[in-house]
C-alpha cells in the first residue's frame, strides 16, 4: 500500500518537526510568526480575488487549507489513522490528492522551521517583517524545493478539479459525513467536502478551474523570482506593500 506508506511517512516527518518545536518554545514562536507573515502575504497577493467574484471561494480555500497559519495537527493525525482506508475505499483521484497534501504539508513545515531559525537569529534587530522574511528566505535558499511546493499546490488544485468530474463522488462524501465524524475524522471530511464543493462551483464556468490555477501559477512564480532574483531592497519594498506595511 504505497499511498498509505507515503502518507504515514509524511505525517511522521511533521510529528518530528513538531517535537523539536515543543523542545524549543522560542523556535515554535518564530515558526508561528513566519506562518502569519506567509498567510498575510497570500491574502495581499490575492486581495482582488478574495474580495469577491468567481474566484473568491477557491482563493479562500487555498488561503485556509494550504497557506494558513492554523494548526493542522488534528488533520495530520486523521490522515495517519485513515491512510490505509483512503487507499482501499476511495477513488484514485482522492488517494492522489491525499498523498500530495500530506507530502506538501511535510515539506512546508520543514521549510518554515528552517526559515524560523533564521528569523529567530534576527530577534531584536530593528527590521521590518518584509525585510526579515526576505532575508530568511534567501538564507534558507532551496529553490528547487520552493518550486516543488508550487508544483504540488497546482497538482492538488488539478486533482480537486478532476474530483468534481467523478460520478457519484459527492454523494459518497455526503454519505460518509456521519461515519467520518463518529470515527473522529471530521477535519479530513471537511477538507474533502470543502475542496470538492469549491472546485465544483468553479467548474460550472467553462475553463474556470484552469484559469484560477493559471493565476496562482503566474503570481506565485513571480513571487519566487522576486524573493530569489531581485535586489533585497526591491524585494523588501514589494513585500512590504503586499503585507500592508509602509515600504
Amino acid at each position: 500500500m504505497e499511498a498509505a506508506r507515503k502518507i504515514r511517512d509524511a505525517v511522521a516527518r511533521v510529528s518530528q518537526l513538531r517535537q523539536a518545536l515543543e523542545d524549543h518554545p522560542a523556535l515554535g514562536a518564530a515558526v508561528g510568526q513566519v506562518k502569519r507573515v506567509q498567510s498575510r502575504r497570500f491574502a495581499g497577493t490575492y486581495a482582488d480575488l478574495l474580495s469577491g467574484g468567481p474566484y473568491a471561494a477557491p482563493a479562500g480555500f487555498f488561503l485556509s487549507e494550504l497557506y494558513s497559519d492554523k494548526d493542522y495537527a488534528e488533520r495530520d493525525a486523521q490522515f495517519a489513522r485513515i491512510a490505509g482506508a483512503i487507499e482501499k475505499f476511495f477513488p484514485q483521484q482522492v488517494v492522489t490528492t491525499a498523498v500530495a497534501l500530506a507530502e506538501l504539508h511535510a515539506l512546508t513545515e520543514e521549510l518554515d522551521q528552517a526559515m524560523a531559525l533564521v528569523w529567530l537569529a534576527q530577534e531584536g534587530d530593528e527590521t521590518s517583517d518584509a525585510r526579515r522574511y526576505g532575508l530568511a528566505w534567501r538564507e534558507v535558499g532551496r529553490r528547487e524545493d520552493r518550486e516543488g511546493q508550487l508544483t504540488v499546490v497546482l497538482r492538488i488544485g488539478q486533482e480537486m478539479a478532476k474530483l468534481t468530474r467523478t460520478a457519484g463522488l459527492r454523494v459518497m462524501l455526503r454519505m460518509m459525513r456521519g461515519p467520518a465524524t463518529a470515527a473522529g475524522l471530521g477535519s479530513l471530511q471537511r477538507f474533502l467536502e470543502s475542496g470538492f464543493d469549491t472546485f465544483a462551483a468553479m467548474a460550472k464556468r467553462p475553463g474556470g478551474a484552469e484559469q484560477f490555477l493559471r493565476i496562482i501559477e503566474t503570481r506565485e512564480s513571480a513571487l519566487l523570482k522576486l524573493l530569489f532574483d531581485t535586489a533585497l531592497v526591491t524585494c523588501e519594498t514589494s513585500l512590504a506593500r503586499t503585507l500592508g506595511q509602509a515600504p
